[in-house]
């Protein structure tokens, strides 16, 4: 089974927002980023109903910085809308190598005849090579992002001598009806820490602090798709010839 990518992700800003910074209007970064973003990446790089990322790890290679940006966000009252001021804090020059895998959906049945493991790689491994199919964030539409291949561990990290930090409690990810718990909309919650400048994330089932967000039900997906239909095949005979 190979169904393993790494990637490299880099940007100018970033904003992993900390919910309880949300209370008030304005918003504050995380120091790292959480399992729900970098699997956001991933899924812009490449995604389909067939397959669920699973995020590994992330190293982190700058340190963490931040800066401060004033923002205007609309606020809706009354059918109307005024902007306000506020101030956001961004992380600054971040960039993070990314490890991992994906795993099949399995309530999506109608999809069973897509559960090909090696043209679900390829086509992610040169998607990543590509950029990725949609526009990449890093947490929130402002902070635009880019994927480029590597290898996960190389070059010199910024933490990786220091043996282990604590970031506290933090939002892990969701759990979406189409994928978790039918019917509920689950967000999840762990203790973070980071050794040697490397985050290992548990696994969304792993995760025991959960919190109902409210009731959701799964939408139907009826696709389309791509004409992939000797994708793998042509693959195979370009890196014959290389």
């Amino acid at each position: 089974m190979e169904n393993k990518v790494e990637f490299k992700v880099y940007a100018k800003y970033a904003l992993f927002t900390d919910p309880l910074t949300k209370i008030g209007g304005e918003k504050c970064s995380y120091q790292i980023p959480t399992y729900e973003a970098l699997k956001g990446i991933i899924s812009s790089v490449y995604w389909k109903p067939t397959i669920i990322w699973i995020i590994d790890k992330v190293r982190i290679m700058n340190p963490v910085k931040t800066q401060t940006r004033s923002a205007k966000p609309v606020i809706y009252s009354g059918g109307k809308s005024d902007h306000s001021l506020s101030i956001y804090t961004y992380l600054a020059d971040v960039e993070y190598q990314v490890q991992a895998h994906f795993v099949w959906n399995m309530k999506r049945e109608n999809m069973s005849q897509d559960r090909n493991e090696n043209k679900h790689f390829f086509v992610a491994k040169r998607m990543i090579e590509r950029g990725g199919r949609r526009d990449v964030f890093l947490g929130a539409r402002e902070c635009q992002g880019y994927v480029e291949p590597c290898k996960f561990g190389e070059g010199k990290g910024h933490y990786e001598d220091i043996p282990e930090l604590a970031f506290g409690l933090m939002f892990h990810g969701f759990d979406y009806p189409d994928e978790g718990e039918d019917g509920k909309l689950i967000a999840r919650f762990w203790w973070a820490q980071m050794k040697k400048g490397v985050i290992e994330f548990p696994q969304p089932e792993e995760c025991s602090i959960r919190k109902l967000v409210r009731p959701m039900k799964a939408q139907a997906i009826q696709t389309v798709g791509l004409d992939e239909e000797g994708l793998l095949e042509g693959y195979e005979e370009q890196e014959a010839t290389k």
